[in-house]
């Protein structure tokens, strides 16, 4: 008899439930189709992760892991921050599309669950602090305030496809929309010369 590699087949249901809770959101996901395309049984999924909105809070939570690993939290350099910021959501859009769901699905009181997640964005609101305490970035714009409107000009596109694709129409450019965020960010975020 052959025996469980349970670490694989928890490594086997996250990637199945991130593609999953990514196209389906929580309600329309299905365990049954985790658990298929995991090649692991059902019951396994409720031992190890509990129910369906828990497994999708335990994916979510991967993921930003995943990112806050991937992309630098130092705004001293706009434009590698923001190469950064958009090349990971290229190559991992469920990311966004699992906040998207989040936002969609969630009661607002329970989206701010645990100081982890709450811990990570203070992080990068200390470093526009930083930031803007070294003349770096400027003063008159409060860090948090800075922030939110850093990452929605660096997200809107990647998250709103179909809107981007309305205002472009057959004109889009990827590399014009990227060299012009990194000019529009520099423009919201750095000091004055």
């Amino acid at each position: 008899m052959a025996t469980r590699d349970a670490e694989a087949t928890k490594a086997r249901i996250f990637e199945a439930a991130t593609e999953e809770f990514a196209a389906h959101g929580i309600a329309g996901a299905r365990v049954d189709r985790i658990a298929q395309n995991a090649q692991a049984n059902k019951q396994l999924i409720y031992a190890y992760f509990g129910d369906k909105k828990k497994l999708f809070y335990k994916v979510l939570d991967k993921t930003l892991v995943q990112v806050a690993e991937m992309v630098s939290t130092d705004i001293t350099d706009l434009d590698r921050w923001v190469d950064e910021h958009i090349d990971y959501h290229q190559k991992h859009p469920e990311l966004l599309r699992l906040l998207m769901w989040e936002a969609l699905e969630v009661e607002e009181s329970e989206t701010c669950r645990g100081e982890t997640r709450a811990e990570r964005y203070a992080v990068k609101v200390q470093k526009i602090a930083d930031a803007q305490d070294q003349g770096l970035a400027r003063k008159d714009i409060p860090p948090t305030y800075m922030l939110m409107m850093l990452m929605s000009m660096i997200n809107y596109g990647v998250m709103l496809p179909q809107v981007r694709n309305l205002v472009f129409g057959s004109d889009f450019d990827a590399e014009a929309l990227r060299q012009w965020t990194k000019d529009a960010v520099k423009r919201v975020a750095k000091a004055a010369e």
